[in-house]
């Protein structure tokens, strides 16, 4: 995945890790720019996403007990919690 999104990845505001994508921008009109041609190069490369899968602008993203927002990076409290347990 890193391989296919390289020029946007060292570019704007990707990522990729494993099945995730995560797209973080500040402006609305930039953000749609970089998912449309995310999915471009996905298409270019046969791989295709089921859409309604996916959560479209959000302002957190929880991965692997990581929240991820905005202007921050933060652990979830769950896991602060079992850590200080």
């Amino acid at each position: 995945m890193n391989k296919i999104l390289q020029d946007l990845i060292n570019i704007e505001e990707v990522v990729s890790f494993i099945y995730n994508i995560i797209i973080g921008m500040k402006k609305e009109e930039e953000y749609n720019k970089v998912v449309e041609e995310v999915v471009k190069q996905l298409a270019e490369n046969y791989l295709y996403i089921k859409l309604e899968k996916y959560k479209w602008k959000v302002r957190e993203v929880k991965i692997l007990g990581v929240v991820i927002g905005l202007n921050r990076i933060k652990i979830e409290k769950e896991k602060v919690q079992r850590v200080l347990n």
